[in-house]
């Protein structure tokens, strides 16, 4: 792993189907240090991996996610949006990507919505040695995880200009990460993460220039869609 911390965002998602397994192999391939994925729920219980709460943009379902059941959500297309090439790719569920990953891959588990909270965490009982970071933009959610769950690592999104309120609350939850969008880095804000001991992924990144300068800033990392472009332009090993 490189001193500069390469998040694939939903995988390898500018040249990959995002959130699914074929977006993950193609980020390892391109030598990702980790991956981000989102986490939703089926009508069910299942924990599955989806962007939005509806199936329209990127499967051949329609609806909510919440609202149908895991053995009817496995069969849909989540792949020819992007690509004939990749027809026929299926919705993955935390569990499959869980085993897939193992313990080679940093996996960041956005959590989309609190009803995913309980079934997230008696998952990962079954996965331990699975090297993992929640990170979601309801810093409550994160807070009440932390009470039931003292060794969790925990990773606070922020897209807002009052970054110093969701720092205080990253804090207050003994976060390990302080994840701002791009537009918000600032000296500013490095140095309050830096004080409160607080690594710093901003996200998306997708320019090497860009991702170049942050580096110079002094940011742990970065989310990008293209961690292999990336990592040949930096030079990283």
């Amino acid at each position: 792993m490189s001193d500069f911390l390469l998040w694939a965002h939903r995988g390898a998602s500018a040249d990959a189907p995002e959130n699914t397994l074929a977006a993950f192999a193609l980020a390892e391939q391109q030598r990702a240090d980790g991956i981000e994925l989102d986490v939703q729920l089926s009508r069910d219980g299942v924990p599955l991996i989806l962007h939005d709460e509806i199936l329209e943009r990127t499967t051949d379902g329609r609806g909510r996610v919440d609202q149908q059941n895991w053995s009817e959500l496995r069969k849909l297309d989540a792949g020819s949006w992007f690509g004939s090439e990749f027809a026929g790719e299926r919705l993955p569920s935390l569990a499959e990507v869980l085993e897939w990953a193992d313990d080679r891959l940093l996996l960041n588990l956005e959590v989309k919505t609190p009803s995913v909270a309980d079934a997230l965490l008696r998952l990962l009982k079954q996965f331990p040695w699975a090297r993992v970071l929640i990170s979601s933009f309801d810093h409550r959610l994160l807070a009440a995880l932390r009470n039931v769950a003292p060794d969790l690592r925990l990773g606070f999104l922020n897209d807002s200009r009052f970054w110093r309120r969701a720092l205080q609350r990253a804090t207050r939850a003994r976060a390990v990460s302080f994840h701002p969008r791009v537009d918000q880095v600032s000296r500013p804000l490095l140095a309050a993460c830096q004080a409160a001991e607080l690594a710093v992924y901003p996200w998306t990144v997708d320019s090497a220039v860009v991702a170049h300068r942050l580096r110079g800033l002094g940011v742990a990392g970065v989310f990008s869609n293209r961690p292999g472009l990336l990592r040949r332009e930096l030079f990283l090993n």
